[in-house]
C-alpha cells in the first residue's frame, strides 16, 4: 500500500483546481508526503466547486490515538472493508469524499531480489488525482483540523501495479481517478454509487521508474579538543 507520495507544487495548483488561483500559492507543504504530513486535498464547496484544503495524511492522526492504544496506520483505506472499519466507515457513509492531487507515488519493487523504491505516475507527467476520504478533528486549541486517507483496491491482475510489494503479498493499488470523473466523484452523495468509481486506471496511461531515496546526510561530530586550533 502507498505510504509516501509527491504532491503537486504550489505553482501547479491552477491545473489541479481548473481555475486560476493566487491565495493558495502562499501555502507550503513538504516535497514528499508521509504519515501525518500536511498536503493539499480537493473537496467541493457549497456551490459544488472544487475547494482546496490542507490536511494531514492518515485518517487518524497520531496525536489523536488515545494513550495506551497501540499506534496504527490509516493512510490507506481498503475498498473491501471501507464501510465496516471504525476509522473509515463514518466518513464513507457520509460520502466525505476528496481527491488527493499528486505528481507521483512510491512503491517497493522486489524484481531485483531486494526492495527498491519506484515512482509511479502518468505517462505524460501530468498531475493526477487519487480517490480519498476526509474528516475533521477538534484540536486542543479549539480549532478544526482536517485529515485524509487514500482508497486502495486489489491489484493482483493489474499489469503494472502487480509488480510491487513483497513476493507473496497481496498486490494493492491506489484508485487513480480519470480526469473526467474527478468532479463526479467529489459530488457523489451515496456510498453505493461511489463504489462505481473504485476501479483501476489504464496501465498504458501510466509509467514507472526507479526512484531511490537520497541518502541522509551523516551527522558530523566535532571532537572536543580544548583548543581552537
Amino acid at each position: 500500500m502507498c505510504v509516501n507520495y509527491r504532491p503537486p507544487l504550489p505553482e501547479q495548483l491552477d491545473m489541479v483546481l481548473g481555475t486560476l488561483v493566487d491565495l493558495y500559492k502562499d501555502w507550503d507543504w513538504p516535497l514528499e508526503t508521509w504519515k501525518d504530513y500536511l498536503a493539499p486535498i480537493v473537496r467541493t464547496d457549497a456551490n459544488n466547486q472544487r475547494k482546496l484544503s490542507l490536511a494531514s495524511y492518515g485518517m487518524v492522526p497520531r496525536r489523536h490515538i488515545p494513550a495506551g492504544v497501540k499506534v496504527f496506520d490509516t493512510m490507506n483505506a481498503r475498498a473491501e472493508s471501507i464501510a465496516d472499519k471504525r476509522s473509515f466507515a463514518p466518513a464513507w457513509l457520509r460520502t466525505q469524499l476528496c481527491a488527493v492531487p499528486m505528481s507521483c507515488f512510491y512503491e517497493p519493487n522486489y524484481e531485483s531480489g531486494k526492495a527498491e523504491r519506484f515512482g509511479i505516475g502518468m505517462a505524460d507527467d501530468s498531475p493526477f488525482f487519487v480517490a480519498g476520504l476526509w474528516r475533521e478533528w477538534r484540536e486542543a486549541d479549539g480549532n478544526l483540523a482536517t485529515s485524509f486517507t487514500q482508497i486502495t483496491i486489489n491489484a493482483d491482475e493489474h499489469p503494472l501495479m502487480k509488480r510491487f510489494h513483497k513476493p507473496g503479498d497481496e498486490k494493492r493499488a491506489l484508485v487513480v481517478l480519470p480526469p473526467e470523473d474527478v468532479d463526479a466523484w467529489l459530488g457523489c452523495r451515496h456510498p453505493d454509487l461511489a463504489r462505481a468509481f473504485l476501479r483501476h486506471y489504464p496501465p498504458e496511461r501510466m509509467k514507472t521508474w526507479a526512484a531511490p531515496q537520497a541518502p541522509r546526510a551523516k551527522k558530523v561530530v566535532v571532537p572536543e579538543t580544548g583548543s581552537l586550533f
